[in-house]
């Protein structure tokens, strides 16, 4: 039996070779795991007290960014990317509702569902938040010299990576 066309001999070739994943085992890979551990911890500390509204829960922030970024889901879609437990999404979505929000609407698919889609009050919020915290970030990097920064630009997107596995 022959191949797909897109599963040709030449097709597999030009397909990237994953990489393999990083080992982790020795003393200096511990302490380096360590130093991200808390580094992240404390920038994190500090960013939230420059929250818009302090009111808000770091789950709530969360959700509210997740539907942001990504668009109206369902309850269901939301709490997987949240990696909460559905009941712990429908309680969060219902006080961001209560609040203002969060909106829900009727999927355009299944009449059982419904999507839940940040409001325009909520956007704005995160605008502002994201702005003050962006340019304390910013203001911070500046106390980098430049081999710093650069290492630090260069890692952004691997920690974007991380932080999403």
């Amino acid at each position: 039996m022959s191949e797909p066309a897109d599963r040709s001999p030449r097709a597999r070739e030009s397909e990237p070779v994953p990489k393999p994943h990083a080992t982790l085992d020795g003393p200096e890979d511990a302490a380096a795991v360590n130093t991200l551990r808390v580094a992240a911890q404390r920038l994190n500390r500090r960013m939230r007290h420059l929250s818009v509204d302090r009111t808000l829960t770091l789950s709530e922030l969360s959700a509210l960014g997740t539907l942001d970024r990504c668009g109206a889901m369902t309850p269901g879609e939301l709490a997987r990317k949240e990696h909460v437990q559905p009941p712990s999404m429908t309680r969060i979505i219902t006080l961001l509702q209560e609040r203002g929000l969060v909106a829900l609407r009727p999927h355009p698919d299944d009449r059982r569902q419904k999507l839940v889609a940040a409001t325009d009050q909520a956007e704005a919020m995160l605008k502002a938040s994201r702005g003050k915290r962006n340019a304390w970030l910013a203001e911070l990097a500046e106390g980098l010299d430049e081999d710093e920064w650069a290492t630090l630009r260069a890692a952004a997107p691997i920690l974007h990576k991380l932080a999403h596995l």
